[in-house]
């Protein structure tokens, strides 16, 4: 006799707590918006969204904040994807931001830094409610502190100290005008969930995350590309090896890692033995002090 199975496995368990996050956001709130990057795990709440609204179209736009020193592959995919689900795609560029002089270049190049107040103008200028970001508390020590719902002031600030009890999984979006949520829907998932996921859901990845050859040199312990934004200093030797990324963030500061993975299973397998998070790994503005994503999430940053 056939039994059915009335449990859920954990990816179910975890997609079904995310969805009731969308839901519940897009029940409360007037103008969410969602980030999206064309990352893997943005990629992974683009899902999680189709199937929250589905058959109806996904209620809200989607943001990406472009510093200008993005992977092309991962840019053209984020424009593809928007297309084919007939997206709004909110493009909130640093390079703007940089020429109309809110922000300043950095003498070190990189520009991960500035997108805080890149962010928080578009979030203003468009009157966004809540905006919904791939973060998960496995990636560094800041992250672990959030809550699914995460407030900010009118000042887009985060105050650890100031965030609500989430009990029972009961969210509270209660905000003033100026002020806005944070919503992670993807707060309890963990790097290898979100590959299992993808592989599970069939769906398709900017190449970038599989195992392909690449001119690669060698700072700071991370491979870098070689690109418009990333020429190798003197002594820095060029190498022509097989990476793929864990992570993707600027071409200036996202390290590839050596690798041979070039399916879904491969990597499943790959990231199921690492003991280090793909941030603490492979992201240079992520390793400058144990306190650096705190300081900037306080700021504003995600």
């Amino acid at each position: 006799m056939h039994h059915l199975r009335y449990e859920l496995d954990h990816l179910d368990w975890l997609e079904a707590e995310s969805i009731h996050v969308f839901r519940e956001v897009a029940a409360e709130f007037e103008r969410p918006v969602l980030l999206f990057s064309g990352g893997k795990d943005s990629i992974v709440m683009l899902r999680l969204a189709e199937k929250a609204f589905w058959p109806g179209r996904i209620p809200f736009p989607v943001m990406h904040v472009d510093t200008g020193h993005n992977f092309p592959e991962v840019l053209a995919y984020r424009d593809r994807r928007a297309e084919e689900m007939g997206l709004r795609l909110v493009v909130a560029s640093v390079e703007d931001s940089i020429a109309a002089g809110r922000v300043r270049e950095r003498p070190d190049g990189l520009r991960n830094p500035l997108q805080t107040t890149t962010l928080l103008d578009a979030i203003n200028a468009n009157r966004f409610d809540a905006v919904f970001g791939g973060a998960r508390r496995d990636e560094e020590k800041a992250r672990a502190k959030e809550r699914v719902f995460s407030f900010r002031d009118e000042f887009g600030q985060w105050d650890p100290k100031n965030q609500r009890p989430e009990l029972w999984s009961l969210y509270n979006g209660r905000h003033f005008p100026g002020e806005h949520i944070r919503v992670f829907p993807l707060s309890n998932w963990t790097e290898l969930d979100v590959w299992q996921y993808l592989a599970r859901e069939s769906v398709d990845l900017p190449q970038i995350y599989f195992a392909h050859r690449r001119e690669v040199f060698e700072r700071d312990g991370m491979l870098l590309a070689t690109g418009p934004f990333t020429a190798p200093r003197e002594g820095e030797l060029v190498e022509t090896r097989t990476v793929r990324y864990r992570t993707v963030g600027d071409m200036t500061c996202t390290g590839a890692v050596e690798s041979l993975a070039a399916s879904y299973a491969d990597v499943i397998a790959e990231v199921a033995v690492t003991r280090v998070t793909e941030r603490g790994a492979t992201r240079a503005d992520d390793r400058m002090s144990e306190a650096a994503m705190e300081d900037r999430k306080r700021e504003g940053y995600f």
